[in-house]
């Protein structure tokens, strides 16, 4: 009898002393989820690359037609839209249309969308160029569709998010960013937006006005980094 209650005992403590360790491994987990939320809102907060008024450096990348492509082969452009987007993310799915429609509404206008992919495809295999070329298809997109190979032009900018929007416009042969953030305020249903932002920060800048709100927040994916 005294035997079974020792065991009885000793099943009890083993079980009690597993819960605590899952217990333990659950809330190191959670711990683990809190820290990196906080640093990734930390890089966020002190965002490396452009500022408005910077002037942006050209580049020349290669698209989805195979062809190098660069700010300059838009001599009559008056500015332009550059969109950092992507394949998998579905924040940037909830956008294509609103992005071609950017597209349509503004390039006859002289502002052009130019949307670039910054995700290293070994992380991300959907956004491998290949994968890039099926989707501007499927989607019939109006505009460039660069890859950043060697992901060497999204740092210079400053994008952390896909889709991440830096409008440009040209002064004195140069391209100096106006307007950094998002594209409107609601991802998720384009008959709830209340604010325009690219729309009005363009409009602003056709009519020789100042653009009231120069940054919001860019919702939507991380930038996926070969590390």
């Amino acid at each position: 009898m005294k035997k079974i209650v020792i065991l009885i005992l000793c099943v009890a403590a083993f079980s009690s002393c597993k819960k605590e360790v899952k217990k333990k491994v659950e809330q190191e987990s959670q711990l683990k989820e809190t820290v990196e939320n906080i640093e990734e809102k930390q890089n966020e907060n002190v965002r490396s690359g452009y500022k408005i008024g910077d002037e942006a450096t050209d580049f020349k990348l290669i698209g989805t037609d195979d062809k190098k492509h660069s700010l300059a082969d838009f001599p009559e452009a008056k500015g332009f839209i550059v969109i950092f987007s992507c394949n998998h993310c579905p924040y940037v799915v909830a956008y294509e249309d609103r992005i071609v429609a950017l597209d349509a509404k503004y390039k006859p206008l002289g502002y052009p969308v130019i949307a670039i992919n910054p995700n290293d495809a070994s992380i991300q295999p959907e956004d491998g160029l290949q994968e890039m070329k099926i989707r501007a298809q499927e989607k019939g997109f109006t505009f460039p569709y660069l890859a950043d190979e060697g992901q060497k032009i999204f740092p210079q900018y400053g994008a952390t998010r896909t889709p991440h929007v830096f409008i440009l416009q040209k002064e004195n042969n140069k391209n100096i960013v106006k307007y950094i953030g998002a594209i409107d305020d609601n991802f998720e249903d384009a008959n709830d937006v209340t604010e325009k932002y690219v729309e009005s920060a363009v409009d602003a800048l056709l009519n020789g006005e100042e653009i009231k709100q120069k940054e919001t927040v860019a919702i939507g994916c991380t930038i996926k980094v070969k590390k």
